[in-house]
Protein backbone atom coordinates (compact mmCIF):
# COMPACT_ATOMS: atom_id res chain seq x y z
CA UNK A 1 0.00 0.00 0.00
CA UNK A 2 1.45 3.39 -1.07
CA UNK A 3 1.97 6.07 1.25
CA UNK A 4 -1.64 8.11 1.60
CA UNK A 5 0.25 11.51 1.41
CA UNK A 6 1.97 12.19 -1.72
CA UNK A 7 4.30 15.17 -0.45
CA UNK A 8 5.18 13.39 3.00
CA UNK A 9 9.41 13.90 2.95
CA UNK A 10 10.46 10.41 2.49
CA UNK A 11 13.30 8.66 0.28
CA UNK A 12 12.36 6.83 -2.96
CA UNK A 13 13.49 3.93 -1.14
CA UNK A 14 11.24 4.10 1.75
CA UNK A 15 8.05 4.64 -0.79
CA UNK A 16 9.61 1.45 -3.03
CA UNK A 17 9.75 -0.62 0.84
CA UNK A 18 6.13 0.53 1.67
CA UNK A 19 4.62 0.12 -2.04
CA UNK A 20 6.05 -3.96 -1.51
CA UNK A 21 3.79 -6.79 -1.40
CA UNK A 22 3.78 -7.87 2.17
CA UNK A 23 6.46 -11.12 2.19
CA UNK A 24 8.74 -13.13 4.56
CA UNK A 25 12.19 -12.89 4.07
CA UNK A 26 13.31 -16.99 4.40
CA UNK A 27 16.47 -18.55 3.15
CA UNK A 28 17.39 -15.76 1.11
CA UNK A 29 13.90 -14.93 -0.55
CA UNK A 30 10.72 -13.39 -0.13
CA UNK A 31 8.03 -15.64 0.34
CA UNK A 32 4.07 -15.27 1.13
CA UNK A 33 2.75 -16.03 4.52
CA UNK A 34 1.26 -19.90 4.63
CA UNK A 35 -1.80 -18.02 5.96
CA UNK A 36 -2.20 -15.59 3.80
CA UNK A 37 -3.14 -12.65 6.17
CA UNK A 38 -1.27 -9.53 7.10
CA UNK A 39 -1.26 -7.08 9.41
CA UNK A 40 -1.40 -3.10 8.99
CA UNK A 41 1.48 -0.99 9.61
CA UNK A 42 0.00 2.60 11.14
CA UNK A 43 1.85 5.95 11.32
CA UNK A 44 1.22 6.81 15.01
CA UNK A 45 1.04 10.26 13.56
CA UNK A 46 -2.01 10.27 11.76
CA UNK A 47 -3.28 7.04 12.85
CA UNK A 48 -3.27 5.76 8.79
CA UNK A 49 -2.54 2.97 7.91
CA UNK A 50 1.20 2.95 5.40
CA UNK A 51 1.85 -0.49 4.68
CA UNK A 52 0.67 -3.88 5.17
CA UNK A 53 3.00 -6.72 6.11
CA UNK A 54 1.97 -10.25 6.60
CA UNK A 55 0.80 -12.22 9.58
CA UNK A 56 3.14 -15.25 10.05
CA UNK A 57 1.76 -18.46 11.86
CA UNK A 58 3.59 -21.60 12.97
CA UNK A 59 3.98 -22.92 9.22
CA UNK A 60 6.06 -19.90 8.59
CA UNK A 61 8.23 -20.30 11.56
CA UNK A 62 9.14 -23.69 10.26
CA UNK A 63 9.82 -22.61 7.32
CA UNK A 64 12.24 -20.10 8.82
CA UNK A 65 13.90 -22.35 11.43
CA UNK A 66 14.40 -24.58 8.74
CA UNK A 67 16.09 -22.66 6.57
CA UNK A 68 18.75 -20.95 9.81
CA UNK A 69 19.12 -24.65 10.78
CA UNK A 70 19.96 -25.57 7.32
CA UNK A 71 22.45 -22.92 7.05
CA UNK A 72 24.00 -23.53 10.61
CA UNK A 73 24.62 -27.36 9.99
CA UNK A 74 25.74 -27.10 6.09
CA UNK A 75 26.13 -23.55 5.12
CA UNK A 76 29.20 -21.96 4.80
CA UNK A 77 28.42 -18.87 7.64
CA UNK A 78 29.64 -20.73 11.11
CA UNK A 79 32.53 -21.77 8.68
CA UNK A 80 33.92 -18.88 6.70
CA UNK A 81 36.72 -17.51 7.61
CA UNK A 82 36.64 -14.92 10.93
CA UNK A 83 38.35 -12.32 8.59
CA UNK A 84 35.72 -13.04 5.62
CA UNK A 85 32.55 -12.82 7.89
CA UNK A 86 34.39 -9.37 9.18
CA UNK A 87 34.21 -7.99 6.27
CA UNK A 88 30.30 -9.01 5.04
CA UNK A 89 29.66 -7.46 8.41
CA UNK A 90 31.76 -4.36 7.95
CA UNK A 91 29.60 -4.42 4.19
CA UNK A 92 26.56 -4.30 6.32
CA UNK A 93 27.61 -1.53 8.32
CA UNK A 94 28.93 0.34 5.37
CA UNK A 95 25.49 -0.16 3.61
CA UNK A 96 23.22 1.34 6.83
CA UNK A 97 24.96 4.23 6.80
CA UNK A 98 25.23 4.87 3.10
CA UNK A 99 20.75 4.26 3.79
CA UNK A 100 20.92 6.01 6.68
CA UNK A 101 17.93 8.41 5.44
CA UNK A 102 15.82 5.96 4.59
CA UNK A 103 15.95 3.77 7.70
CA UNK A 104 15.29 7.24 9.76
CA UNK A 105 12.47 7.92 7.33
CA UNK A 106 10.67 4.51 8.26
CA UNK A 107 11.74 4.87 11.60
CA UNK A 108 9.53 8.39 12.29
CA UNK A 109 6.61 7.27 9.66
CA UNK A 110 6.92 3.25 11.58
CA UNK A 111 7.29 4.58 15.62
CA UNK A 112 6.91 8.41 15.25
CA UNK A 113 10.30 9.43 16.43
CA UNK A 114 11.06 12.50 15.53
CA UNK A 115 12.37 12.74 12.21
CA UNK A 116 15.38 15.47 12.81
CA UNK A 117 16.84 14.98 16.21
CA UNK A 118 16.17 11.05 17.23
CA UNK A 119 15.31 9.22 13.77
CA UNK A 120 18.88 9.53 12.38
CA UNK A 121 20.81 8.39 15.92
CA UNK A 122 19.33 4.83 14.44
CA UNK A 123 21.10 3.90 11.17
CA UNK A 124 24.12 5.89 13.20
CA UNK A 125 24.04 3.27 16.61
CA UNK A 126 22.92 0.30 13.93
CA UNK A 127 25.79 1.19 11.72
CA UNK A 128 28.37 1.36 15.10
CA UNK A 129 27.15 -1.59 16.52
CA UNK A 130 27.86 -3.70 12.93
CA UNK A 131 31.35 -2.39 13.09
CA UNK A 132 32.29 -3.28 16.81
CA UNK A 133 31.02 -6.71 16.57
CA UNK A 134 32.84 -7.07 13.29
CA UNK A 135 36.24 -6.73 15.10
CA UNK A 136 35.47 -9.06 17.47
CA UNK A 137 35.19 -12.22 15.10
CA UNK A 138 38.63 -12.29 14.87
CA UNK A 139 39.33 -11.96 18.15
CA UNK A 140 37.30 -14.34 19.93
CA UNK A 141 38.92 -17.26 20.40
CA UNK A 142 39.59 -19.61 23.39
CA UNK A 143 42.54 -19.95 25.67
CA UNK A 144 45.21 -23.40 26.59
CA UNK A 145 45.10 -24.28 30.07
CA UNK A 146 47.47 -26.00 32.12
CA UNK A 147 46.49 -29.24 33.81
CA UNK A 148 47.35 -31.88 36.31
CA UNK A 149 49.07 -35.31 34.67
CA UNK A 150 46.50 -37.80 34.35
CA UNK A 151 46.56 -40.73 37.03
CA UNK A 152 47.12 -44.04 34.51
CA UNK A 153 49.47 -43.93 31.85
CA UNK A 154 52.38 -41.64 30.77
CA UNK A 155 52.98 -38.72 28.56
CA UNK A 156 51.88 -35.04 29.40
CA UNK A 157 48.20 -33.26 29.69
CA UNK A 158 46.99 -30.26 28.16
CA UNK A 159 43.53 -28.54 27.26
CA UNK A 160 42.01 -25.72 25.66
CA UNK A 161 39.33 -24.10 24.90
CA UNK A 162 37.17 -23.11 21.67
CA UNK A 163 34.61 -20.73 21.25
CA UNK A 164 31.81 -21.71 18.90
CA UNK A 165 28.57 -20.83 18.21
CA UNK A 166 26.05 -21.40 20.07
CA UNK A 167 23.58 -22.12 16.44
CA UNK A 168 20.00 -20.98 15.62
CA UNK A 169 19.15 -18.12 17.58
CA UNK A 170 15.36 -16.99 17.19
CA UNK A 171 15.69 -12.51 17.83
CA UNK A 172 12.37 -10.77 18.82
CA UNK A 173 12.48 -7.32 18.83
CA UNK A 174 10.80 -4.19 20.72
CA UNK A 175 8.91 -1.66 18.67
CA UNK A 176 10.72 1.22 21.23
CA UNK A 177 13.62 1.58 18.73
CA UNK A 178 13.47 -1.15 16.03
CA UNK A 179 16.40 -0.80 13.71
CA UNK A 180 18.54 0.31 17.00
CA UNK A 181 17.53 -3.21 18.54
CA UNK A 182 17.57 -5.27 15.87
CA UNK A 183 21.40 -4.52 15.44
CA UNK A 184 21.84 -5.33 18.54
CA UNK A 185 20.99 -8.84 18.57
CA UNK A 186 21.56 -9.83 14.72
CA UNK A 187 25.06 -8.28 14.83
CA UNK A 188 26.62 -10.07 17.94
CA UNK A 189 25.20 -13.10 16.98
CA UNK A 190 26.42 -12.71 13.25
CA UNK A 191 29.99 -12.27 14.45
CA UNK A 192 29.60 -15.62 16.25
CA UNK A 193 28.67 -17.37 13.62
CA UNK A 194 24.88 -18.12 14.44
CA UNK A 195 22.67 -18.20 12.15
CA UNK A 196 19.01 -15.98 13.02
CA UNK A 197 15.13 -16.07 13.08
CA UNK A 198 13.99 -12.78 13.67
CA UNK A 199 10.49 -11.23 14.78
CA UNK A 200 10.06 -7.82 15.00
CA UNK A 201 7.54 -6.51 17.09
CA UNK A 202 4.10 -6.13 14.65
CA UNK A 203 3.87 -2.67 15.21
CA UNK A 204 7.29 -1.33 13.56
CA UNK A 205 8.72 -4.04 11.14
CA UNK A 206 9.32 -1.37 8.36
CA UNK A 207 13.37 -1.11 9.33
CA UNK A 208 13.88 -4.60 9.90
CA UNK A 209 12.18 -5.49 6.88
CA UNK A 210 14.48 -3.53 4.73
CA UNK A 211 17.60 -4.47 6.71
CA UNK A 212 17.03 -7.68 5.08
CA UNK A 213 18.17 -6.50 1.35
CA UNK A 214 21.22 -4.98 2.42
CA UNK A 215 22.30 -8.11 4.32
CA UNK A 216 21.57 -9.94 1.39
CA UNK A 217 23.48 -7.28 -0.94
CA UNK A 218 26.30 -7.68 1.81
CA UNK A 219 26.57 -10.93 1.05
CA UNK A 220 25.13 -13.01 4.10
CA UNK A 221 24.53 -16.18 2.83
CA UNK A 222 20.61 -17.36 2.16
CA UNK A 223 19.35 -18.70 5.13
CA UNK A 224 21.27 -17.43 7.86
CA UNK A 225 19.64 -14.39 8.41
CA UNK A 226 15.53 -15.03 8.37
CA UNK A 227 12.94 -12.76 9.03
CA UNK A 228 9.09 -13.60 9.96
CA UNK A 229 6.48 -10.43 10.95
CA UNK A 230 3.59 -11.32 12.56
CA UNK A 231 1.63 -11.25 16.31
CA UNK A 232 2.77 -12.82 19.08
CA UNK A 233 1.42 -15.43 19.76
CA UNK A 234 1.00 -16.42 16.25
CA UNK A 235 4.54 -16.38 15.44
CA UNK A 236 6.82 -15.08 18.16
CA UNK A 237 5.24 -18.30 20.62
CA UNK A 238 5.94 -21.24 18.28
CA UNK A 239 9.23 -19.60 17.17
CA UNK A 240 10.44 -19.33 21.28
CA UNK A 241 8.92 -22.83 21.72
CA UNK A 242 10.85 -24.46 18.45
CA UNK A 243 12.88 -27.57 19.63
CA UNK A 244 15.56 -26.93 16.66
CA UNK A 245 16.25 -23.66 17.92
CA UNK A 246 19.19 -23.03 20.16
CA UNK A 247 19.16 -19.78 21.72
CA UNK A 248 16.31 -16.97 22.91
CA UNK A 249 17.29 -13.13 22.18
CA UNK A 250 14.25 -11.24 23.71
CA UNK A 251 14.08 -7.66 24.89
CA UNK A 252 10.70 -6.29 25.42
CA UNK A 253 8.09 -6.30 28.65
CA UNK A 254 8.82 -8.27 31.72
CA UNK A 255 5.49 -10.38 31.26
CA UNK A 256 6.77 -11.76 28.41
CA UNK A 257 9.74 -12.21 29.27
CA UNK A 258 8.64 -15.21 32.08
CA UNK A 259 6.07 -16.31 29.23
CA UNK A 260 9.82 -16.72 27.10
CA UNK A 261 11.33 -18.85 30.17
CA UNK A 262 8.37 -20.79 30.39
CA UNK A 263 8.27 -21.47 26.81
CA UNK A 264 12.07 -22.21 26.60
CA UNK A 265 12.12 -25.17 29.03
CA UNK A 266 10.78 -27.61 26.33
CA UNK A 267 14.80 -28.07 24.82
CA UNK A 268 16.59 -26.41 27.74
CA UNK A 269 17.43 -23.78 25.08
CA UNK A 270 19.23 -20.89 26.27
CA UNK A 271 17.78 -17.32 26.90
CA UNK A 272 18.90 -13.77 27.42
CA UNK A 273 16.47 -11.13 28.38
CA UNK A 274 16.37 -7.32 28.61
CA UNK A 275 12.95 -6.26 30.25
CA UNK A 276 11.86 -3.76 31.79
CA UNK A 277 12.71 -0.90 34.86
CA UNK A 278 11.99 1.79 37.17
CA UNK A 279 14.84 3.53 37.50
CA UNK A 280 15.64 5.58 40.33
CA UNK A 281 17.38 8.69 39.95
CA UNK A 282 18.93 10.41 42.72
CA UNK A 283 19.31 13.75 43.10
CA UNK A 284 21.50 15.00 46.18
CA UNK A 285 21.32 19.05 47.50
CA UNK A 286 25.18 19.62 46.04
CA UNK A 287 24.25 18.25 42.86
CA UNK A 288 24.16 20.80 39.31
CA UNK A 289 20.56 21.46 39.57
CA UNK A 290 20.46 22.81 36.16
CA UNK A 291 22.04 19.22 34.87
CA UNK A 292 20.29 17.04 36.69
CA UNK A 293 16.80 18.72 35.79
CA UNK A 294 17.55 18.63 31.73
CA UNK A 295 19.12 15.15 32.78
CA UNK A 296 15.71 14.35 34.30
CA UNK A 297 13.74 15.86 31.44
CA UNK A 298 15.48 14.27 28.60
CA UNK A 299 15.27 10.52 29.83
CA UNK A 300 11.86 10.75 31.82
CA UNK A 301 10.81 12.01 28.01
CA UNK A 302 12.99 10.43 25.06
CA UNK A 303 10.68 8.17 22.91
CA UNK A 304 7.91 9.60 24.03
CA UNK A 305 9.46 8.07 27.29
CA UNK A 306 9.22 4.73 25.86
CA UNK A 307 12.44 3.79 27.12
CA UNK A 308 13.43 1.13 29.21
CA UNK A 309 15.82 3.46 30.90
CA UNK A 310 12.62 6.02 31.74
CA UNK A 311 14.15 8.15 34.77
CA UNK A 312 10.75 7.14 36.32
CA UNK A 313 11.32 7.27 40.00
CA UNK A 314 12.99 10.92 40.56
CA UNK A 315 14.06 11.30 44.40
CA UNK A 316 14.99 14.54 44.92
CA UNK A 317 16.57 15.96 48.63
CA UNK A 318 14.15 17.95 49.91
CA UNK A 319 15.98 21.28 50.35
CA UNK A 320 16.30 21.43 46.21
CA UNK A 321 12.87 19.60 45.91
CA UNK A 322 11.02 22.87 44.71
CA UNK A 323 13.85 24.22 42.15
CA UNK A 324 14.13 20.77 40.63
CA UNK A 325 10.58 20.49 40.13
CA UNK A 326 10.07 23.86 38.95
CA UNK A 327 12.56 23.31 36.51
CA UNK A 328 11.14 19.81 35.72
CA UNK A 329 8.07 20.84 34.84
CA UNK A 330 9.20 24.03 33.01
CA UNK A 331 11.09 21.83 30.70
CA UNK A 332 8.43 19.56 29.84
CA UNK A 333 6.32 22.85 29.06
CA UNK A 334 8.74 23.62 26.87
CA UNK A 335 9.13 20.29 24.70
CA UNK A 336 7.41 20.33 21.62
CA UNK A 337 5.16 17.33 21.14
CA UNK A 338 4.27 16.56 17.72
CA UNK A 339 4.38 14.66 14.45
CA UNK A 340 7.91 13.12 14.02
CA UNK A 341 8.19 14.72 10.33
CA UNK A 342 7.25 18.20 11.89
CA UNK A 343 11.48 19.75 12.26
CA UNK A 344 10.40 21.53 15.06
CA UNK A 345 8.78 18.41 17.22
CA UNK A 346 11.04 17.02 20.21
CA UNK A 347 8.63 14.53 21.32
CA UNK A 348 6.31 12.08 19.37
CA UNK A 349 3.51 10.46 19.52
CA UNK A 350 3.19 6.74 21.65
CA UNK A 351 3.54 4.02 19.28
CA UNK A 352 -0.44 2.63 19.40
CA UNK A 353 -4.06 3.62 20.19
CA UNK A 354 -3.30 0.43 23.26
CA UNK A 355 -0.16 1.87 24.17
CA UNK A 356 -2.02 5.60 25.04
CA UNK A 357 -4.78 4.03 26.24
CA UNK A 358 -2.51 2.03 29.25
CA UNK A 359 -0.44 5.34 29.72
CA UNK A 360 -3.76 7.08 30.20
CA UNK A 361 -4.54 4.38 32.53
CA UNK A 362 -1.67 5.15 34.66
CA UNK A 363 -2.36 8.89 34.65
CA UNK A 364 -5.72 8.33 35.91
CA UNK A 365 -4.47 6.09 38.84
CA UNK A 366 -1.66 8.23 39.73
CA UNK A 367 -4.34 10.72 40.49
CA UNK A 368 -6.90 8.88 42.01
CA UNK A 369 -3.68 7.72 44.44
CA UNK A 370 -3.47 11.15 45.58
CA UNK A 371 -0.36 12.36 43.22
CA UNK A 372 -0.62 15.67 41.84
CA UNK A 373 0.54 16.50 38.73
CA UNK A 374 2.54 19.45 38.28
CA UNK A 375 1.83 19.61 34.69
CA UNK A 376 0.93 17.70 31.90
CA UNK A 377 -1.49 14.99 32.06
CA UNK A 378 -3.89 15.22 28.93
CA UNK A 379 -4.07 14.23 25.47
CA UNK A 380 -2.95 16.30 22.58
CA UNK A 381 -4.77 17.03 19.07
CA UNK A 382 -7.74 15.39 17.72
CA UNK A 383 -5.57 12.73 15.50
CA UNK A 384 -2.81 10.95 16.52
CA UNK A 385 -1.62 9.02 19.66
CA UNK A 386 -0.19 12.02 21.46
CA UNK A 387 0.10 12.52 25.42
CA UNK A 388 1.24 15.80 27.23
CA UNK A 389 4.70 15.31 29.15
CA UNK A 390 3.33 14.67 32.73
CA UNK A 391 5.40 15.09 36.23
CA UNK A 392 3.84 13.48 38.95
CA UNK A 393 4.68 14.88 42.65
CA UNK A 394 3.83 14.03 46.39
CA UNK A 395 4.05 10.55 45.22
CA UNK A 396 4.07 7.77 47.44
CA UNK A 397 6.37 4.52 46.70
CA UNK A 398 3.55 2.40 46.83
CA UNK A 399 1.82 4.20 44.18
CA UNK A 400 1.05 2.12 40.73
CA UNK A 401 2.78 4.61 38.73
CA UNK A 402 5.59 4.44 41.39
CA UNK A 403 5.79 0.60 41.10
CA UNK A 404 5.30 -0.29 37.96
CA UNK A 405 6.52 0.42 34.24
CA UNK A 406 4.58 2.83 32.40
CA UNK A 407 6.23 3.35 29.45
CA UNK A 408 4.94 6.62 28.41
CA UNK A 409 6.00 9.89 28.95
CA UNK A 410 5.23 10.51 33.19
CA UNK A 411 7.84 10.56 35.50
CA UNK A 412 7.46 11.05 39.18
CA UNK A 413 9.11 12.73 42.08
CA UNK A 414 9.75 11.72 45.52
CA UNK A 415 11.00 13.51 48.32
CA UNK A 416 13.65 12.64 50.88
CA UNK A 417 15.62 13.55 53.48
CA UNK A 418 18.53 11.12 54.69
CA UNK A 419 21.32 11.16 52.72
CA UNK A 420 23.10 7.85 54.26
CA UNK A 421 24.17 5.98 51.81
CA UNK A 422 22.61 2.79 52.68
CA UNK A 423 19.12 4.52 53.54
CA UNK A 424 19.09 6.10 49.99
CA UNK A 425 20.06 2.76 48.79
CA UNK A 426 17.23 0.93 49.94
CA UNK A 427 15.15 3.47 48.30
CA UNK A 428 16.48 3.01 45.13
CA UNK A 429 15.98 -0.62 45.44
CA UNK A 430 12.54 -0.71 46.70
CA UNK A 431 11.46 -2.22 42.90
CA UNK A 432 11.37 -5.66 41.22
CA UNK A 433 13.66 -3.95 38.71
CA UNK A 434 17.06 -3.27 38.35
CA UNK A 435 18.38 -1.60 35.13
CA UNK A 436 19.89 1.48 35.33
CA UNK A 437 19.85 3.95 38.29
CA UNK A 438 21.69 7.47 38.74
CA UNK A 439 23.47 9.85 41.18
CA UNK A 440 23.77 13.28 41.33
CA UNK A 441 26.22 14.61 43.77
CA UNK A 442 29.39 16.64 43.79
CA UNK A 443 30.78 14.46 46.25
CA UNK A 444 32.28 12.16 44.79
CA UNK A 445 32.97 9.18 47.59
CA UNK A 446 29.36 9.42 48.03
CA UNK A 447 28.10 8.55 44.42
CA UNK A 448 30.91 5.83 44.82
CA UNK A 449 29.40 4.39 47.78
CA UNK A 450 25.72 4.63 46.20
CA UNK A 451 27.42 3.24 42.99
CA UNK A 452 28.50 -0.19 45.06
CA UNK A 453 25.16 -0.52 46.96
CA UNK A 454 22.11 -0.15 44.15
CA UNK A 455 21.04 -3.27 42.52
CA UNK A 456 20.95 -2.13 38.94
CA UNK A 457 23.06 -3.27 36.23
CA UNK A 458 23.82 0.24 34.95
CA UNK A 459 24.42 3.23 37.87
CA UNK A 460 25.31 6.76 36.49
CA UNK A 461 27.09 9.09 38.79
CA UNK A 462 26.00 12.53 37.46
CA UNK A 463 24.43 10.62 34.09
CA UNK A 464 21.90 8.49 33.57
CA UNK A 465 21.62 5.68 31.04
CA UNK A 466 24.78 6.43 29.22
CA UNK A 467 25.00 3.48 26.78
CA UNK A 468 27.62 2.21 24.21
CA UNK A 469 27.78 -0.60 22.31
CA UNK A 470 31.89 -0.86 24.28
CA UNK A 471 30.14 -1.80 27.56
CA UNK A 472 27.71 -4.26 28.93
CA UNK A 473 24.07 -3.30 29.58
CA UNK A 474 21.77 -5.18 31.05
CA UNK A 475 19.68 -5.98 34.76
CA UNK A 476 19.07 -7.30 37.88
CA UNK A 477 16.36 -9.11 38.95
CA UNK A 478 12.93 -8.84 36.94
CA UNK A 479 15.08 -6.89 34.62
CA UNK A 480 16.38 -9.67 32.70
CA UNK A 481 19.11 -12.30 32.17
CA UNK A 482 22.32 -11.55 30.10
CA UNK A 483 23.71 -8.60 28.85
CA UNK A 484 23.94 -6.64 25.81
CA UNK A 485 26.70 -4.76 23.76
CA UNK A 486 30.52 -5.27 24.88
CA UNK A 487 31.94 -8.39 25.37
CA UNK A 488 29.89 -10.04 27.44
CA UNK A 489 26.85 -9.47 24.32
CA UNK A 490 29.48 -11.60 22.02
CA UNK A 491 29.85 -14.35 24.68
CA UNK A 492 25.62 -14.78 24.91
CA UNK A 493 25.97 -16.15 21.22
CA UNK A 494 29.07 -18.31 21.93
CA UNK A 495 29.54 -22.00 23.64
CA UNK A 496 33.02 -22.32 25.43
CA UNK A 497 33.72 -26.30 24.80
CA UNK A 498 37.17 -27.82 26.56
CA UNK A 499 39.47 -29.91 24.60
CA UNK A 500 42.09 -32.22 26.94
CA UNK A 501 44.87 -33.58 25.22
CA UNK A 502 47.27 -36.62 26.48
CA UNK A 503 50.23 -36.03 24.78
Amino acid sequence: MALEDPVLPVTAAARDLLAAPPRLFVGGGWIEASTGETIPVVDPATEREIARVPAAGAADVERAVAAARAAFDTGPWPRMRPSERERVLLRVADLIEAHGETFADLETIDNGMPRATVAPMAPMIAAKTFRYYAGWVTKAGGRTLPIDAPPFGGGEAFAYTRREPVGVVAAITPWNFPLGMVAMKLAPALAAGCTIVLKPAEQTPLSALYLMRLLQEAGVPDGVVNLVTGYGEAAGAPLVAHPRVDKVAFTGSTEVGRAIVRAAAGNLKKVTLELGGKSPFIVLPDANLEVAVMSAAQFSFFLSGQNCMCSSRLLVHRAVLDRFVAGLSAAAQAMAVGPGFDAGSQIGPLVSAEQRARVEGYLDAGRAAGAEVATGGRRLGDRGYFLEPTVFVNADPRMTIVREEIFGPVTTVQAFDDEDADALAARANDTEYGLVASVWTNDLSLGHRLAARIQAGNVGINNHGLADVTVPFGGYKQSGWGREFGSEGLDAYLETKTVTVIC
